[in-house]
């Protein structure tokens, strides 16, 4: 199972940063300083470790919004034997200070488990950046994952902007057997991070370097070093921001096939059954900064007149399987108070099928409208087939593309 945790050190005293040219002073003293660090007992068998209350309960939470079934006491599953805990060559220890292991208030949780492989994710912003990367390649490995065949726990340090704070996740990341991954726009700590992993021998991954590199060498122009939000850097109200603003207060307006007269004015508007998705995809592309207006279709409703007088090509259909439909208007209609004993058409199968057809026979009747299977898709996934397509009509592209002008 992939568990998750977030992890910040506002009691640190601030270090002071860098300089771009040589990092390489700063990063020797605090590496010898933590020789003080009393070494940490190694045992030459599996170690188990006990998972925090807070990270557990993060992931039984995840599990279960995945569908699968959480294993009871008496019944884990074991996870793979861990990596042994890194010792630097020159006796450098590591500070057990900022482990994970046990709760904030020194309790641990009443089940003792195996733990998986661990990955430290840092980053001098929010995190959103190298967290995003490293679910996207976890994704590969939803084979060996399902099944805790290969346990992994992921660790996000956000705002970490000075040295001294680095190095202590670091030092964790070498004892706990981790690997690092990183977003740091400032060089020097990217230099730092890479020569302490080199120096521990911490497996590592620069997640923005190579990149930033690349870019500056096709540009010709040096990149700032600055992460967002640094002192320094500052993002004016640009007119795309109030667009964006204004999508998303046209699209809430446009929600459920209200104000039916202002679909002229939609850059996109979606067309389904309900429960196919038409709500959060319209509000995820409003905050892409695109004008969204989605129309339910029902039996017995009359679709809006104004739906087959817009521009066809920004119309989208929205399609589902019917028992993954089922499924879903059974548990909206529960979270609604719908008891089994109310009779309700909503969530039977008889009347899903029928909707479900309905729907097809007036997307048929119109052509132009591409028709999105959802099914399993999540809502980021739906949105870039709408885009892609959208701006494929709209610029008349060759090749499929969504472009965009910085």
């Amino acid at each position: 199972m992939n568990a998750s945790s977030t992890f910040n050190f506002p009691n640190l005293a601030p270090a002071r940063r860098t300089s771009h040219a040589n990092p390489q002073p700063i990063l020797k003293p605090l590496i010898a300083a933590s020789s003080s660090v009393p070494e940490p007992d190694s045992d030459p068998h599996a170690r188990k470790i006990k998972g925090s209350p807070q990270l557990t309960r993060w992931s039984r939470a995840r599990a279960i919004r995945s569908g699968r079934k959480l294993d009871r006491a008496g019944q884990r599953t074991q996870f793979l034997e861990p990596n042994p805990p890194l010792h630097p060559s020159d006796g450098v220890s590591l500070d057990p200070r900022y482990s994970t292991s046990s709760g904030s208030d020194g309790s641990h949780d009443d089940a003792e488990t195996t733990a998986g492989k661990s990955i430290y994710m840092v980053s001098d912003g929010t995190g959103w950046t190298v967290e995003h990367s490293v679910n996207a390649a976890l994704g590969q490995f939803e084979h060996c994952l399902v099944d805790r065949g290969c346990a992994v726990n992921t660790h996000l340090f956000s705002g970490i902007d000075d040295v001294e704070r680095l190095m202590e996740i670091v030092k964790q990341a070498a004892k706990e057997g981790a690997m690092l991954v990183y977003t740091l726009a400032d060089p020097s700590m990217a230099d730092s991070a890479r020569q302490a992993c080199m120096h521990w021998g911490i497996p590592m991954t620069d997640m923005l370097g190579p990149i930033t590199e690349a870019i500056a060498t096709h540009l010709g122009v040096l990149p700032s070093g600055l992460p967002r939000g640094a002192p320094g850097r500052s993002f004016p109200l640009t007119d795309e921001y109030f667009r964006r603003i204004e999508a998303i207060e046209f699209s809430i307006k446009q929600d459920d096939g209200a104000l039916p007269q202002n679909l002229h004015k939609a850059d996109i508007v979606l067309a389904g059954v309900s429960r196919t998705g038409k709500t959060p995809l319209s509000i995820y592309l409003a905050q892409k900064g695109y004008k969204v207006a989605n129309v339910p279709i029902v039996i017995g409703v009359q679709l809006p007149k104004s739906l087959f007088e817009v521009d066809p090509e920004k119309v989208f259909g929205l399609t589902i399987n019917p028992l993954v439909l089922q499924t879903i208007r059974t548990a909206r209609a529960k979270t609604l108070g719908f008891s089994e004993g109310m009779k309700s058409n909503y969530s039977e199968m008889v009347h899903v099928r029928q909707e479900l057809e309905f729907a097809r026979r007036i997307l048929a009747q119109n052509p132009v409208w591409p028709v999105i299977e959802v099914t399993g898709k999540a809502i980021e996934e739906t949105a870039a087939v709408v885009l892609r397509l959208y701006h494929d009509r709209k610029h008349k592209c060759s090749m499929p593309r969504i472009s965009k002008r910085y």
